[in-house]
């Protein structure tokens, strides 16, 4: 069994189709990759998929070999990282990942954590999804992230800040002239609501609603707040978001509070226990300065 036979599996699982994954992941012909698959099942002496004219679908043993393959691919990434990390002269690289929109606030908070190193360190930003982070922390290709606590992931989580949701409207929606919005004040409104992309806010989210005894069909799901924005503005929606959505407001979007004890969504940093650099060792030791400053801003 080879690494590449793993990575066809993972392909196949998640395209749930031969000629996708063929063609738009794998970028090899759709009968190579048939018979790569065939190679594995026979090798792994069970079906891993069933064949119908709609596509291809896990069989249980082919459930059961796709969380293993994933942890293998997991691990060969993480290792060779590591390797080319190791192999770097000179100065040491420290990956740093933020949610999309909290490196305003909190790139600079790091910075100042790494102050007495950066002589010694390069440090690399990139902002993603949570979910991306968190499985760039799995990998080693980060050391550590400001993302949401990411079921799933084989990281460690400490909360830096717990931030309210607030109610983004259309700048000149009616619900502005209220200081604060009830929840009853959903009732009729277009709803935008956070995607399973953004599991942690969507979970969140759904609690509030179900706890307040709203229902709501959402009109539209997002990924992430500048498409919430987007659609809030162009649809005349409502969407629930985390307050630091107001260092990102356009002219066209406003917030309000939520009346009564708001819901909150953590924001954490996460890294890989496996993860033996210094640098991380150094960031962390002063992980409970930084939750103080998180905790005074919230304030």
């Amino acid at each position: 069994m080879e690494l590449r036979h793993l990575r066809y599996f993972v392909a196949v699982a998640e395209t749930g189709s031969l000629t996708v994954a063929a063609e738009r992941r794998l970028h090899t012909s759709q009968p190579s990759l048939s018979r790569q698959i065939r190679d594995l099942e026979d090798e792994v002496g069970a079906e891993l998929f069933s064949r119908s004219a709609r596509g291809v679908e896990l069989t249980p043993a082919g459930k059961a070999f796709l969380d293993h393959a994933r942890l293998a691919l997991t691990q060969v990434d993480a290792a060779t990282e590591a390797a080319r990390r190791a192999a770097r002269p000179s100065k040491q690289v420290f990956a740093l990942g933020f949610l999309t929109g909290q490196e305003m606030t909190w790139l600079p908070r790091a910075m100042q954590v790494l102050r007495d190193e950066l002589p010694n360190i390069d440090v690399t930003v990139s902002s993603h999804y949570s979910p991306d982070l968190a499985d760039a922390l799995a990998r080693g290709k980060l050391d550590l992230a400001f993302l949401r606590a990411e079921p799933g992931f084989d990281l460690d989580y400490h909360v830096v800040s717990s931030e309210k949701l607030l109610v983004l409207m259309p700048s000149d929606h009616p619900l502005t002239e209220r200081a604060a919005v009830r929840p009853e004040d959903f009732a009729g409104e277009t709803f935008i609501m956070a995607s399973n992309k953004a599991r942690v806010l969507h979970e969140v989210i759904q609690r509030y609603l179900q706890d307040n005894g709203i229902t709501i069909t959402a009109e539209h799901n997002v990924d992430n707040l500048a498409m919430a924005m987007s659609l809030v503005a162009s649809t005349r929606g409502l969407a629930l978001m985390p307050e630091y959505a107001n260092n990102l407001l356009p002219w066209s979007v406003v917030s309000r509070p939520l009346e009564g004890d708001a819901p909150t969504v953590d924001l954490v940093i996460g890294y890989s226990r496996s993860n033996t650099s210094p640098v991380l060792k150094l960031f962390l030791s002063r992980a409970e300065e930084l939750a103080k400053q998180g905790a005074s801003a919230a304030r």
